[in-house]
């Protein structure tokens, strides 16, 4: 048997990378017995067919993580890409992306893109706002072929999920990191200044042997049903989970308890405003899950 790794799938199709080749393969009934799917990003061992070069999915290696929106196994890293204009950047989208991911326990990094058309302070605004809440931050641009080497570095040896809404570059920028992908971009309507989707499934693209990007369909909401009580959203808040240990109260949702640490470190500047706002908005979205 051979081992690889599934980098697509389509409609019952795994599409599985070996070092003999790409292979398409069906997966054996047994595992719709064991209610386990195969995943893009499964290492498995399949069998070929010598008739028609085609194979069958034999065994599943155990995940070592798994992501359900976008369905995907072993992910080792998340880089959430958001543009700073066309479209502008929407922080209450990335407060949203980054409270997934960390709810993921996956290893985060924060890329702005296209700040090639932001000469003021934006940037920088941008910069100090993530870095403070703990987030290591890569802006790039295409145009000026910023911090392309660097998030060409972050990529290697690691299976990464790159993650933001439509139209803010994220086939461009792989496209400048690996020019013999000629990934699909999409243009952005003078209109709306919102990006078409143009990834219509999941895949990964080989950035070599041991580096693959899932460059995954947009998105323009996550659901926060996941998170089950209100005192647990301040977890997936780095910055908020640092200083909610000395609270008054265990249960403290930062909110209007006395004695709460985190808004005394609001108050001082250590916590931006811009995400308590968004972590207060995230906190009556769930209570209003919660109530009905």
């Amino acid at each position: 048997m051979l081992e690889g790794i599934i980098v697509k799938g389509i409609g019952g199709f795994y599409y599985v990378k070996t070092e003999n080749g790409i292979f398409e393969c069906r997966a054996r009934g047994l595992f719709r017995e064991e209610n386990l799917v195969p995943l893009v990003g499964d290492r498995v061992k399949i069998r070929i067919s010598p008739e028609d070069n085609t194979g069958y999915i034999k065994e599943i290696k155990p995940r070592e993580s798994q992501l359900l929106r976008p369905p995907v196994a072993n992910i080792t890293q998340t880089i959430i890409i958001m543009s700073i204009k066309e479209p502008n950047i929407n922080l209450w989208l990335l407060d949203r992306f980054l409270v997934m991911a960390e709810f993921e326990g996956l290893n985060i990094h924060v890329c702005i893109n296209k700040v090639d058309l932001e000469r003021g302070d934006k940037v920088k605004e941008i910069n100090n706002i993530y870095s403070k809440a703990g987030y290591s931050i890569i802006n790039t641009s295409i145009i000026d072929n910023k911090g392309i080497d660097e998030l060409r570095e972050k990529l290697k040896n690691n299976i990464t999920v790159f993650a933001g809404p439509s139209g803010v570059g994220k086939s461009s920028l792989l496209n400048k990191i690996h020019p013999g992908l000629n990934l699909k971009t999409g243009d952005i309507s003078r209109k709306t200044t919102r990006g078409k989707h143009t990834t219509r499934h999941v895949e990964l693209i080989e950035i070599d042997s041991n580096s693959y990007v899932l460059d995954s369909p947009g998105f323009s909401s996550l659901d926060l049903s996941f998170i089950e009580r209100e005192e647990d959203l301040g977890f997936y808040f780095k910055e908020i989970k640092e200083y909610s240990g000395d609270c008054k109260f265990i249960s403290c949702v930062h909110y209007k308890e006395p004695d709460c640490e985190v808004k005394r470190q609001l108050e001082k500047g250590n916590i931006s405003n811009s995400r308590y706002e968004n972590y207060l908005n995230f906190l009556d979205e769930i209570k209003s899950i919660r109530r009905y």
